[in-house]
Parts: structure tokens; sequence; C-alpha cells
């Protein structure tokens, strides 16, 4: 019997490899694995011809050149060609399609293999792994040398590796999945249940709108993938009462996030609150066991540095009876420098900050959005409405009598007469928008007839 070993990640292999000499496997391998397997006391042979599968070898170890290790890297060209594995696919590819008469083995959680129980069930898995990597590989290739090159025309190819099984999806009936998908934020469950589909949905929305204040103290609460309310203070816990007087009722079942760290007297408003999941960069010790009290909270501690969450993304999928459906994801940040007063009133100071806060939460709204602030912090949050005109007034009913001075802020533009007289009524003293409409002009002039101040930013934020 003979084995043929090449492999660059070389961790557990000399479990393997003597696993293999136990059984009196003629082991070959490539030239530095063989010194590698010989400075650990293995008996093996430096392949120097070529190989033949199809006959000389009942198991094939593969582990190919590691190109995912320059996908975020600035690297010349011709660094990344001399890191494409040419033989190491070809080997890897032939032995899989052999799998009847060879086991191929491409990855290190196999090397613990039961070399005396393979059977044909077996022999496809490992095979279907080793097609797994190979496509795996190709993608890497195909999307690093398509920035590279700069092309806009190719083929998309992606490439999911399953990381978990779920209990479920968004409904019970629904079977789903965890997958890896390029690359992944750092992250940690400190405490709790499984993360659900759902609250992989809401933690994400929760996180991304944190990130927008990474370096101010924020808090926020999402619910159903939408956020509820989210405030600015001087430290977290200010915050987190500011946001919770914004919505008290929300919170019930839902996710929340903070971009510094969970201190112990925010745990014990944090315990009773039946949140699903808590997430957090940091919690000192004496918070994390205060919230381990109660264990059906999740408490996810997020590692990557806020400032990376927003960009960590740069394409979004949806799968559609039509086709796969991808673009770039919305990065877009705002610049003040580009805001266009619209009206002859301009915004005062604190109403400025307002806007640039809203306009920031908005973006992470389902459209029709709207979201009114004042001091920096929510005050009516409406999201997925079919027209705006039902998002304002829907917004401005939670606000109730806190409304005065408050500015508004939409993932679009404020196309109707009538969504500006609905601000006078409700002394809304400025707006935040795309702008771009076709009555801007006329919605301009109802602003200056109320004393409403309005900015267009030029940037839609429409979210599906």
């Amino acid at each position: 019997m003979k084995a043929y070993i090449s492999t660059s990640n070389k961790e557990n292999l000399e479990i393997l490899a003597k696993n293999l000499q136990d059984k009196k496997y003629e082991i070959f391998a490539s030239n530095k694995t063989y010194k590698y397997l010989k400075e650990k006391g293995i008996n093996v042979l430096e392949n120097t011809t070529k190989l033949n599968f199809s006959n000389d070898f009942d198991i094939v170890v593969i582990d190919l050149y590691p190109f995912e290790e320059y996908m975020d890297k600035n690297i010349d060209e011709e660094t990344l060609i001399e890191n494409i594995d040419i033989e190491g696919i070809t080997l890897l590819r032939t032995a899989a399609k052999n799998y009847k008469n060879t086991i191929v083995i491409s990855s290190n959680e196999d090397y613990n293999i039961d070399l005396d129980d393979i059977t044909l069930e077996k022999r496809q898995e490992l095979a279907l792994k080793a097609f797994a990597k190979s496509s795996k590989y190709d993608y890497l290739i195909n999307k690093k040398l398509s920035k590279e090159f700069k092309s806009k025309n190719q083929d998309k190819a992606c490439y999911f590796n399953k990381i978990q099984d779920l209990r479920y999806g968004e409904n019970p009936h629904q079977k789903a999945g965890l997958y890896s998908y390029n690359k992944e934020i750092d992250w940690t469950l400190l405490n709790g249940k499984e993360m659900s589909y759902n609250n992989f949905l809401d933690a994400t929305v929760a996180i991304e709108v944190v990130s927008e204040f990474f370096d101010v103290s924020a808090c926020a609460i999402v619910k159903h993938a939408n956020p509820c309310a989210v405030a600015l203070a001087p430290n977290i816990e200010q915050a987190f009462d500011k946001m919770l007087d914004s919505d008290p009722i929300s919170p019930f079942e839902s996710t929340i996030a903070t971009t510094k760290e969970i201190t112990l007297s925010l745990a014990k408003k944090l315990n009773p609150m039946n949140l699903e999941v808590i997430i957090a960069p940091s919690y000192n010790s004496e918070a994390l066991e205060e919230l381990k009290k109660n264990k059906n909270i999740r408490i996810l501690k997020i590692n990557t540095p806020l400032k990376e969450i927003l960009k960590f993304q740069d394409e979004e999928i949806k799968l559609t009876p039509f086709g796969a459906l991808i673009q770039e994801k919305n990065n877009k940040d705002l610049d003040v420098k580009t805001f266009k007063v619209m009206t002859q009133k301009k915004p005062e100071q604190r109403e400025l900050e307002d806007m640039i806060f809203a306009f920031k939460i908005v973006k992470h709204a389902k459209s029709n959005a709207v979201v009114i602030a004042k001091d920096l912090r929510t005050i009516g949050i409406c999201a997925g409405q079919p027209n705006r005109i039902d998002a304002l007034e829907v917004a401005l009913n939670r606000v109730c009598d806190s409304n005065k001075d408050a500015i508004v802020a939409t993932d679009g533009t404020l196309s109707t007469t009538e969504s500006i007289l609905l601000m006078a009524q409700n002394r809304i003293s400025a707006a935040i928008q795309s702008a771009g409409g076709a009555k801007d002009k006329e919605t301009t002039q109802t602003a200056d007839k109320y004393n409403i101040s309005m900015i267009a930013t030029g940037i839609r934020h429409f979210k599906h």
C-alpha cells in the first residue's frame, strides 16, 4: 500500500503519518513535506517522479498553497501568480475523481481518520470535500485577480462553507445554517443558547448601527432587523437611559448593542429586561458575572474593532426566482461639505448634529423609513411602509409631546408638500433627505413658509 503527502499546513500531520506508518504504508512526500516528516521520525521517501494516481497510490493527502492569505493584502501581481497552486490542485482533483481506488484527504480535520473503516460512503464524502476545496480555491483566485485586474465584466463566483446548522430559519418549518463567505467578523458567545437565524439578522443591524458611532458612547435597540431606538451620550450608562426613554416597549425580546464596555451598573439594568441578545466590544468581569445569572440572554463580545465593521463586507447577495442579485454594500459615507441647504433658513448647529445622527440611522431601517431625533437620540422611528407619508405619520404619532424642535430624516426624498405640512403641524424644525425629486421646488417653498430648514445630502438609502 502506498500513500502520497504534500501539504502547506503541517498541523497534526505527524498523527496521520504515524498512523500510515503503523499500517505499513509506503509513504512518499513532496520536498518540504518530506523534510518535515523526516524530522518527526517518519520513514518517508521523497517523490521525484510524475504521479499516477490511477495505479500507484491508495491514499493521497493534499493541502494547497494558502492563497487566501493574500486576499486582504496589497501584493504585487507577480507574487499573487506565484502563489497559485497548480500541481496541488491537479493532484487533488485527480485523486478525488478516482475516489473508488484512492482515498483523498484535503483537510487536517480528517487526519485522525480510521484507516480500518473506510467505506464507499466515506470515500465519497472525502472526495466531495476535495472538490469543494478545489472550488473554493478557484473562487478565491477569481475574486482576488478580478480586483487586481480591475475587471468589471466577469462572471460572479460564490463559495459558502458551512459553519454550523441552525435550529431553524425565520420560522420553525424552515431549515437554516450559518455559512462562511469570504471572511467574517471575530466574535465570541460568552453566555446563553446558540444564536438563531433571526438573532443573527438582528445582531447584524445592531452592530452596524452602533458602528456608525464607534468613537462615542452609543446604544441601540433592534427588533425584527429594524432599529427601534438609538442614543448617544457622554458615557454608556447615559446613552442606555436616553435610548430606553425613547422606546421603553420595544426592548422586550430585542437585541441591544453598545459601543463601549458593559459595566456592572448597566448589567443590572439589562438583566431583568428579557432580552434576546446583548452585544458589546467588552464586559468588565463583574458585569459579565451579573449577566450570566440570566441563562437565557445571549452575550456576544465583538472582537473586531467597531470602526472596521461597516467596511467589512464589500457586496450583498440576494437570491430571487429571477436569479441572484449582487450589489456593492451600501457603505456610502456622509460628507458635510457636500450638503446643500435647500431652504432660506439654515439649520442651527444642534439641528445639524441631530440631522447627521438621524441620517446615519435611517440608512439601516427598511424603506420607506423615517427617523425623528432630538438631542442625539431617536424619539420616533418608522420603517417598511408603502409610502413615506405613512412612515412620517406613524413616526410622528410615536413622538407624542417631545416633537418640538425635533428633526426628521428620511431614506429618500420628501416628495410631497403634505409631508412638510405634517412636520409643520408637529413643530418639526428641520429635515434631512436625499432630495432630487420632481417636487423639490414645491416642498422647499412650503418649508420656507413654515420656517423649516431642509438639507439635501444627494444620498439615497433605500433598503429592501
